[in-house]
């Protein structure tokens, strides 16, 4: 019996062309002002120092910035990157250049699952506060009181059986009582791996009946 849903995000609960025609190109655009302008904030200064420990060398904060870049366009799932990218979209989020898109499909059924009592769980290779802010500032208003808490790398890659089981450990239930929704057929093989019951998402594309994990081109085709 499932008894929690943890959902990706990128390609399941929201289009990929948002976080790559949207996000990604904000946090590129603003990341060299905002860093040099949030250097000396806490926050920041950590992030930097976990960027220099991520290379191996003390680079200064033009370096660093280059890095940034540089990891941006290697589409690189560094976490200090996921964290700094979070930081300069909130500031998007809120002056409203642009909100959080979340399919129909997905925003009904999350609030469908949670008012039958559900436990609904993300995990993303964004980091938790990027997560929070795109639920919280979504096309349909502040979905972040549906979800029980939030995953990222922290935790380990979405490819590695250990995460999971890592989050499974944490939910507190048997990895048999979750369910692992995703677009990602190597993030599935290690859910799975791991114990987890799996969906796999296929927006836009023809569903296969052969394939090694049950394929759903929308959330209303999602039952359990």
């Amino acid at each position: 019996m499932i008894k929690a849903i943890v959902t990706d995000i990128e390609g399941t609960t929201s289009s990929l062309s948002f976080v790559k025609d949207v996000l990604f190109p904000y946090a590129r655009a603003h990341l060299a002002e905002f860093v040099r302008s949030h250097a000396d904030d806490a926050d920041v200064k950590a992030l930097l120092n976990d960027s220099r420990v991520e290379v191996g060398a003390d680079l200064d904060t033009g370096q660093l910035i280059e890095q940034f870049i540089r990891w941006i366009d290697e589409d690189r799932k560094i976490t200090p990157l996921k964290s700094l990218q979070g930081l300069i979209w909130e500031a998007g989020y809120r002056q409203g250049d642009f909100t959080g898109h979340v399919y129909r499909d997905a925003a009904e059924n999350l609030k469908k699952w949670h008012a039958g009592g559900m436990a609904l769980y993300v995990y993303s290779s964004g980091s938790v506060y990027a997560q929070k802010l795109l639920f919280g500032h979504s096309d349909f208003g502040d979905l972040t009181p549906l979800f029980s808490g939030y995953f990222d790398t922290h935790i380990g890659g979405k490819r590695e059986q250990a995460a999971y089981e890592k989050i499974a450990a944490q939910l507190g239930l048997p990895a048999g009582n979750v369910l692992f929704l995703s677009d990602i057929k190597e993030e599935l093989d290690a859910a799975r791996g791991a114990g987890f019951k799996t969906i796999w998402l296929t927006r836009g594309s023809m569903l296969d009946a052969q394939a090694e994990h049950r394929q759903v081109s929308s959330f209303d085709q999602i039952d359990f």
